[in-house]
């Protein structure tokens, strides 16, 4: 049997991530093992790790200044955009693969598969994209770690990716792949739920469910706050 019948075996140390008030992120393992059909250790493997929050469509708008005024300029519609991504390898993405095979694996935040739509310049797409990619690694959302994987004795690998607080709630894929001489050999998929419970979950839920009923209570509990404090600073 050959290096390309190699089975990756992952696990992931949560696959059910609860958010509830005052969570601050999560820290998840992502570990496993590299095997061939026989259960030998594999030889010379690098393994990359993709994990993926749930993609949504959204418009990109550039901003301008016109007349000492920020105005609304050109604008990008994307189809597919991950609310969290983020690449552990056990080397640079560089040293593993070509760009091509990084490309279809999405090694790296360069290679995200933003799926955009409409007619739109090259140079412009990709202003647009590192313009998103930049936005999304502030807010901790985006991210990698080009040595995060670490492989002891050709067989065991483990990956540390954490979850900020303003994680998107939804399904997560984590992806995980071996690498041999440039070849990506075997993969295999996990998945992590990350959902909201108690008051977050029941809020959430009545907001998506009954949304003019919740944003005119909402205004309501902002007028009476803003009476009471007037009320409260008229007596000091």
């Amino acid at each position: 049997m050959g290096q390309r019948d190699a089975l990756l075996v992952p696990e992931v140390s949560q696959h059910d991530v609860k958010v509830r008030q005052g969570f601050t992120g999560t820290e998840l393992l992502l570990f496993g093992a590299v095997l061939d059909p026989a259960g030998r250790a594999g030889q010379g493997y690098d393994i990359v790790v993709v994990l993926k929050g749930p993609s949504e469509p959204i418009r990109l708008r550039e901003k301008e200044r016109f007349a000492g005024v920020w105005v609304n300029a050109q604008s990008t519609d994307l189809r597919s955009v991950p609310s969290f991504f983020a690449v552990a390898s056990s080397r640079p993405i560089g040293q593993i693969v070509d760009e091509k095979t990084a490309a279809i694996y999405e090694f790296g935040t360069g290679y995200i598969q933003l799926s955009p739509s409409g007619n739109i310049d090259p140079v412009e797409q990709r202003r647009f994209r590192d313009g998103l990619v930049d936005l999304k690694q502030r807010q901790g959302l985006y991210k990698e770690d080009m040595n995060g994987v670490t492989i002891t004795q050709s067989v065991l690998y483990q990956a540390r990716i954490s979850l900020p607080s303003n994680v998107t709630t939804g399904t997560y894929t984590a992806e995980t792949f071996a690498v041999t001489q440039g070849r990506v050999i075997a993969s295999a998929e996990s998945q992590v739920e990350v959902r909201k419970v108690g008051l977050e979950r029941e809020v959430e839920y009545f907001s998506q469910n009954f949304g003019l009923l919740y944003g005119a209570l909402a205004v309501m509990l902002s007028v009476l706050m803003g009476w009471g404090a007037g009320r409260l600073f008229a007596r000091l």
